[in-house]
């Protein structure tokens, strides 16, 4: 069976590995999650700073480690790449079973953060480099959309794990055994002159000598971090939250997964929403994520509370797959991954400056109610929404 590219078509094995690359984005972190309030019963005389280090360590490797691939990849290739990654990632989810100490374990969420982070530009770059057109618009969303769905799965399933032995939750990290083995194709795809290196994007606004537009693509790691951070506030919060309004902590972990979810469906039919929305788009997705923070905020049932982390998150998922797209845009063919990796690269930054941002936040207003840093983030979301309007207005 073949795919459709826009540019020729591509085998559904090779399809079907950067599918399963996408799927594995969303790992890093998850397994040592549910086993946190236990590492200090398991290693007693570890400090509180040690068992942080388990989640913090890998976000920070991440960072450098996807702006690395996305500059190497451009000259040895995708695949050599994707091979190094994968291998650090398995072989760090292999060391996690044999670890027994909590410096060993620090050490392999360090290794696993710079596999992780060398594979995360690469599921986007593959589907710049192999799709073009309405076609490669499709395949950003379903990347996305698999992306989001295994971060709610996976969360379901490590928790469950957890409560058998607090080792079975890092069997997540494994999964890039499959990637490995589906590697050859997408090699093979890359290697194909005809469909890939001989064509050249028709709706890059890059120059074709290999530049970036760097004012879109500054634009597009603004946009990435500033609605990352806005939604963030609900998997960081919700549970304080729902602490304050008197409700069960597990019922806040139903609506984060919910959150999750509605992140994942737009990604499913994004060239319907990026022919919906057109230019649009930066505006009505703040609106929309604007809005669902504002139902959270105002109804205290939890139907409607539901709904709002599903408005959010439907709101978040519409953007996240357009910005890789229009990232795509802004770079010549060649430049594409390393312009996407810069874009990436703000989804971690916002991950470990939200805290920090919402405690100065907090600190300057003096307001310590659990309300307050959904009221502000709905606010900056709003905010933001009337910049962009006076923007695309000011463009004509």
């Amino acid at each position: 069976m073949k795919i459709k590219t826009g540019k020729g078509e591509i085998s559904l094995a090779a399809m079907m590995g950067i599918w399963s690359i996408a799927a594995l984005t969303s790992l890093p972190g998850l397994a040592v999650s549910p086993i946190m309030g236990d590492l200090s019963k398991i290693f007693p005389k570890v400090s509180e700073l040690e068992i942080q280090m388990l989640t913090s360590l890998p976000s920070l490797l991440i960072i450098p480690s996807i702006l690395f691939a996305g500059k190497v990849a451009e000259k040895v290739g995708y695949t050599k790449v994707l091979l190094v990654g994968l291998t650090l990632f398995f072989v760090s989810g292999v060391l996690y079973f044999f670890s027994n100490t909590i410096n060993g374990l620090i050490l392999i969420s360090a290794l696993l953060g710079v596999g992780a982070g060398m594979i995360i530009p690469l599921s986007t770059a593959l589907v710049s480099r192999f799709f073009s057109g309405n076609y490669r618009t499709r395949q950003f969303g379903y990347v996305s959309a698999i992306s989001n769905l295994t971060l709610v799965v996976a969360t379901a399933l490590t928790g469950y794990l957890a409560d058998i032995s607090w080792r079975l939750p890092f069997v997540v990290y494994l999964l890039p055994i499959v990637s490995i083995i589906l590697l050859p194709q997408i090699s093979h795809t890359e290697s194909n002159d005809t469909q890939v290196d001989s064509h050249k994007s028709s709706d890059s606004s890059a120059s074709s000598g290999g530049e970036i537009n760097t004012k879109a693509l500054l634009s597009n790691m603004w946009y990435y971090f500033l609605i990352t951070y806005i939604v963030l506030i609900i998997s960081l919060n919700l549970p304080f939250l729902f602490e304050s309004y008197g409700y069960r902590s597990d019922a806040a972990g139903v609506l984060i997964s919910l959150f999750f979810l509605a992140i994942m469906l737009p990604g499913l039919a994004i060239d319907f929403f990026k022919k919906y929305f057109g230019q649009g788009m930066h505006f009505w997705a703040l609106v929309i994520m604007g809005a669902g923070i504002a139902m959270l905020l105002a109804f205290h049932t939890l139907p409607t509370k539901a709904i709002g982390c599903l408005v959010a998150g439907f709101g978040y998922g519409i953007a996240q797959p357009l910005i890789y797209d229009s990232t795509v845009v802004a770079a010549s063919p060649s430049r594409a991954s390393y312009a996407l990796a810069w874009v990436m690269v703000m989804n971690y930054v916002a991950i470990l400056t939200a805290p920090f941002i919402i405690d100065f936040v907090q600190n300057i207003f003096h307001a310590k109610s659990q309300q307050f840093p959904f009221i502000f983030n709905m606010i900056i979301a709003f905010i933001a929404a009337i910049i962009y309007l006076l923007a695309r207005k000011r463009k004509g």
